[in-house]
């Protein structure tokens, strides 16, 4: 579900595999019609910059398959990585002209377009979508902060079993489904693409990962496919509570 192929998924809303998630989530079949007529659709191959920072932005959009990142680029040409966009986060704000990061693709990324002026408007007389709106800008706020912690305090192992565990929760959700028993997913990331993101190593990443393998808290089939026999356990590795920690 992370990195589906757009050819499998519904350009409907009412069959979208993100809608239960995404800012659309409690509209109505008006409301729904309304978006219809205002989004499209654009897909970016790895690597692709969706957006520069600073760039104006003439829509605002829903990830509906594949991952991208968020980057910030300092003066010296250093670039960062402060986050990952999953499916059904949001990107771009309403009421703001311009891209504070650099937006680029690290799969192949589907994303619903909506014309940016008229979905304002819609905002403005349907406050439930302002509503969800605000709520996954909060959730996002808080995984940016536990993220700090990631990047800042823990140990290389537990920056991995968190990454995993922020994949694992997101595909179960996408799922409908919670993380009782095993969860088993496709890693939509390459082992550079997590060095970078981590702030590790590629010989870190792939020495932590078999780790993780060799004491049973994750199975890997090639260097890809993953399943997480115990989801506690998993978090436990990352050194968060399985009830808490970070907000996917």
């Amino acid at each position: 579900m992370l990195n589906e192929p757009m050819s499998s998924l519904s350009q409907n809303c009412s069959d979208c595999p993100i809608r239960h998630r995404a800012v659309c989530a409690r509209c109505d079949g008006d409301e729904l019609s309304q978006l219809e007529e205002m989004k499209y659709y654009r897909t970016f191959e790895p690597g692709r910059t969706i957006v520069w920072s600073g760039d104006r932005m003439d829509f605002v959009a829903s990830v509906v398959s594949g991952i991208a990142t968020l980057s910030q680029t300092m003066e010296d040409g250093r670039t960062q990585m402060v986050g990952l966009m999953l499916p059904s986060d949001f990107i771009g704000r309403p009421g703001r002209t311009t891209s504070a990061y650099n937006v680029v693709a690290t799969t192949d990324v589907v994303m619903c377009c909506f014309r940016k002026k008229p979905f304002e408007a819609m905002i403005e007389r349907t406050p439930h979508i302002a509503h969800r709106l605000l709520e996954m800008t909060l959730d996002e706020l808080d995984a940016a902060r536990e993220w700090m912690l990631v990047l800042g305090r823990k140990t290389a192992r537990e920056k991995i079993a968190s990454l995993l565990s922020i994949i694992a929760r997101r595909d179960a959700s996408l799922q409908l489904r919670g993380t009782q028993g095993p969860l088993v997913f496709d890693l939509p990331l390459t082992r550079e693409a997590m060095a970078d993101y981590l702030g590790l190593t590629l010989e870190t990443v792939s020495r932590q990962m078999s780790a993780l393998k060799r004491d049973g808290v994750i199975e890997l089939q090639g260097k890809r496919h993953v399943t997480v026999p115990d989801f506690n356990r998993l978090m436990e590795e990352a050194g968060d509570d399985a009830d808490g920690g970070l907000l996917v």
